[in-house]
């Protein structure tokens, strides 16, 4: 909205000529989405506690953790509406609208963030950790991912092509199914980031060096000099998208503020899905789908982690780990909360680091 408001007047004044660098705007944006958080956290959490949106911190077959959530039944959850809130004005003020690859970002973001919280608000109605079935979610996300899918394979710039990173000129065409892999990639992403969500500023944390990780590589893949210099697809209005990633990155730090141990808000599925998926979208938007799974590998191994807990008692009548997600495992051995969120932060860390030299390595 700035772009198009103030950006023409530097005919009348050159300092509004700095609007137009997306790096000012990306700036702009992440200060603006974590202002937004922090000064409506307060409000958003009172209202969410009047209206009684208290989840459920009790799981099935799960009742070994129990007593490491007894202090957490009084803290709201759904906030992850501070933070779509956040993302969505900052998005919009700041980005340029005539990106489709930033609408469709914006509005993967809402779309996952209403599957979301659907889901929790049948939580709290129901005053349970039962929500919204699994396969009406995967529904919501299936349908989502398939009409982007299809949107994008029949456009000539994507057209179902796959690179992939660390090796110069290796595509792989997926044809018509593109669509399928687009699915997954939005469904994987934003149910990994949903499984990550279980300890006080993980999810979010995480999710912060991700959506970084990100925005620098959404702008050198919309740069034509330093798409150029570094061997990578360009896509011109794949730039705008670092004005979305730094707004996620802004949002994230202002509802970490109050997301960190201990917790006065969760931010719920409303939160988790929408993120996951909103970060899946990024990837795919930048063809940068398999560089997610690095950027991402904390959300991966987490989602892994259930994966292999489930199949082995299936198949062995054992479990690998002690509890899954991974991080229930730690904790049940003795790890800290607070040990465990930030280790995995630092890892979280390094991953963005050597998704970014997919950049320059290849």
């Amino acid at each position: 909205m700035f772009y198009y408001f103030l950006y023409p007047l530097r005919e009348q004044w050159f300092v509004f000529n700095i609007f137009k660098y997306i790096t000012f705007r990306s700036v702009g944006a992440s200060i603006t989405a974590f202002l937004v958080c922090l000064i409506l956290g307060p409000a958003v959490t009172r209202w969410l506690k009047t209206l009684s949106a208290i989840g459920s911190t009790e799981r099935e077959h799960a009742s070994q953790i129990h007593v490491l959530y007894k202090d957490k039944k009084s803290v709201p959850t759904m906030g992850g509406i501070l933070i779509i809130i956040g993302i969505v004005c900052a998005s919009l003020l700041w980005g340029n609208l005539s990106s489709r690859l930033l609408l469709i970002s914006v509005a993967t973001l809402i779309w996952f963030g209403m599957i979301g919280f659907i889901d929790d608000y049948l939580k709290v109605k129901r005053k349970s950790s039962r929500g919204l079935r699994s396969m009406g979610k995967l529904a919501g996300q299936v349908a989502w991912g398939a009409a982007l899918g299809w949107y994008l394979y029949h456009d000539p710039e994507f057209y179902g092509v796959l690179y992939v990173p660390f090796l110069k000129d290796a595509v792989i065409y997926l044809g018509i199914f593109y669509i399928p892999f687009v699915i997954l990639v939005l469904a994987g992403s934003s149910n990994a980031l949903n499984l990550t969500d279980g300890l006080d500023g993980l999810a979010i944390g995480c999710l912060m060096f991700a959506a970084g990780a990100f925005s620098i590589i959404s702008y050198a893949s919309g740069h034509v000099v330093f798409a150029d210099y570094l061997h990578i697809p360009y896509f011109a209005e794949s730039g705008e998208l670092t004005v979305f990633c730094s707004a996620m990155v802004g949002a994230g730090a202002g509802f970490l503020w109050y997301n960190a141990y201990p917790a006065t808000i969760f931010m719920g599925d409303t939160g988790s899905l929408s993120l996951g998926g909103a970060l899946g979208a990024v990837a795919v938007c930048i063809k940068k789908e398999l560089v997610l799974l690095i950027v991402g590998g904390i959300f991966v191994w987490e989602a892994l982690s259930v994966m292999i807990q489930v199949a082995s008692f299936k198949l062995r009548g054992k479990r690998v780990f002690l509890m899954s997600p991974f991080h229930h495992h730690l904790q049940l051995k003795g790890w800290p909360e607070s040990k465990v969120t930030i280790r995995f932060w630092i890892i979280a860390f390094v991953l963005a680091l050597i998704g970014l030299s997919t950049l320059k390595i290849r």
